[in-house]
């Protein structure tokens, strides 16, 4: 029996081509590729393919395609199963490159600029090129180095809104270095600032009230698209400290059920069996800690068959808190440089 993502997968693989996630749903359940005693699996099957979007972004097996569509996404880390039925676009080098090992774009862009790069700037083309030639992407892309441009300013753009140094420099006409090769300069100061902010915003989350901590998650889930937010645990529920609906695209509803735990020890499998036995009816859990996850709670939380609980640990919770603007507050100033470029990359 596949896990709930190895179905959504087999079945996109299948289908070549986009689907609802309700046709989705339909053909796992028609197939047999995995089986659930629920009454509502299109709302675990919508859910699995957001949450693993969202933990993995551009490395995600999956990817939107209009409302409530999703298809495979040729640039994610993780390809169709090998249960799959194979097709034309996996043969040849391609074929090669799936034994390979596959990153996501901006991973690729990195690889190349520090083992091919020598520190210096490469255009935008040349480290596609480079990352094609070593097997390092798997697209079927009509127009890939078009993707490298752009997927490394939506990542540089997403850093600098989380108060993070941004992974890439641009130089102008479309060459691209680096940030780890400068370790001095303005665009290092800032990163160092906004790394101690973020390490004192993460002092002050350990030593909150047990209320305090859970009314702060509360206004943050209702900032990331949460409704119907209610802090529960001072009502003694079950263990589980906040509720409220997960709302995706004004169509999505999912019930959602929300356990806090300002730990410095990784949350262990117990607790996620906990949070999953503590479920209401149509309920999905979500575990947010200031601490990690071990290895063991990971594989339990991603267990098939059973209730999705989705994790969030303490970067993630900071990198939230930053963009969201909850515990800090964020101050721009304007820098003018000599040689920058806008417009359409060359």
């Amino acid at each position: 029996m596949s896990t709930t993502v190895d179905a959504i997968r087999r079945v996109l693989a299948e289908a070549n081509g986009p689907l609802h996630y309700k046709e989705i749903t339909r053909r796992i359940l028609k197939q047999g590729y995995w089986q659930t005693d629920g009454k509502t699996p299109e709302a675990t099957i919508i859910s699995q393919i957001t949450v693993n979007i969202n933990k993995h972004g551009n490395a995600s097996p999956f990817r939107k395609a209009g409302r409530g569509v999703y298809e495979l996404n040729p640039n994610g880390v993780s390809g169709p199963t090998a249960t799959c039925k194979p097709t034309e676009a996996l043969k040849g080098k391609k074929a090669a490159a799936q034994s390979a090992k596959v990153l996501s774009f901006t991973d690729a862009a990195e690889h190349v600029l520090r083992h091919f790069g020598n520190r210096q700037p490469m255009h935008y083309r040349d480290i596609t090129a480079k990352a094609l030639e070593e097997h390092l992407l798997n697209t079927s892309g009509l127009t890939p180095d078009a993707t490298m441009y752009a997927q490394i300013i939506q990542e540089s753009q997403r850093r600098s809104r989380r108060g993070k140094r941004p992974r890439f420099e641009r130089y102008g006409k479309g060459m691209i270095g680096l940030s780890a090769w400068h370790g001095v300069g303005l665009a290092y100061q800032i990163e160092e600032h906004n790394r101690d902010v973020r390490k004192k915003l993460h002092k002050e989350l350990q030593k909150m009230p047990p209320d305090g901590f859970e009314d702060l998650i509360g206004r943050l889930l209702a900032e990331i698209g949460f409704e119907e937010v209610q802090v529960t645990a001072r009502q003694g529920d079950g263990g589980i400290d906040v509720r409220g609906t997960l709302v995706v695209g004004e169509v999505i509803r999912t019930r959602m059920a929300v356990q806090v735990k300002r730990w410095k020890n990784n949350v262990q499998a117990p607790t996620v069996q906990q949070v999953r036995g503590s479920l209401g009816a149509h309920e999905q859990g979500l575990i947010i800690t200031t601490s990690d996850f071990s290895s063991g709670a990971r594989t339990e939380a991603e267990r098939p068959d059973a209730v999705p609980v989705a994790l969030m640990n303490g970067e993630q919770l900071i990198s939230l808190l930053v963009e969201n603007e909850i515990g800090v507050a964020k101050k721009s100033y304007e820098l003018i440089e000599l040689g920058e470029s806008e417009g359409e990359p060359e």
